[in-house]
């Protein structure tokens, strides 16, 4: 199937579109494109070379997404695949598309925050914003019960609108 592509954009298109089949194995149903994971997809010959950023350093999904990156490519007809893992710039919740936003609250989980003047989150110690608003209700009436959730990239909030608790995808 890539071996196959007419041209080296066509090519490129067939490999994003696999790469948009890697989830975040914490976060099913967030590709690493939407979470920004993903910083350059290239050529080299017949080596498809793809640069990752961690979320964070000791994140230990990453092998796991380097070994999907590998076999959705190879399985793709791929001849070759390269991974680099870069750590900078520094991942930042930036990078998250909006398609990655809509898909966390989609999932029960609030994605960080907008700073004011733009960006996602606020600088808060661990990453955690004081002012979360709930992605099942939408209630703005939330509260932080721990500054670590299911994952060390998000934190446990409460809602007292829903009385439902919740992820919150720290800022970074």
């Amino acid at each position: 199937m890539l071996r196959e592509a007419a041209n080296d954009d066509a090519r490129m298109a067939k490999i994003r579109a696999c790469l948009d089949e890697v989830s975040d194995p914490e976060i099913p149903g967030l590709s690493i494109r939407d979470l920004g994971v993903l910083r350059d997809v290239g050529l080299d010959g017949d080596t498809v070379v793809v640069t990752i950023t961690s979320t964070y350093s000791g994140c230990p999904a990453m092998t796991f997404i380097e070994m999907n990156i590998r076999d959705v490519l190879l399985r793709a007809g791929a001849g070759a695949v390269e991974v680099k893992t870069i750590l900078a710039p520094a991942w930042t919740t930036d990078w998250l598309t909006e398609s990655g936003r809509e898909k966390l609250r989609a999932l029960g989980i609030a994605p960080p925050e907008e700073r004011a003047g733009g960006g996602a989150g606020k600088a808060t110690l661990f990453g955690v914003d004081p002012d979360v608003t709930c992605p099942r209700c939408g209630s703005p009436n939330t509260r932080l019960l721990s500054a670590f959730g299911s994952t060390a990239c998000k934190a446990l909030y409460h809602c007292d609108g829903c009385l439902e608790p919740f992820d919150y995808f720290k800022c970074i």
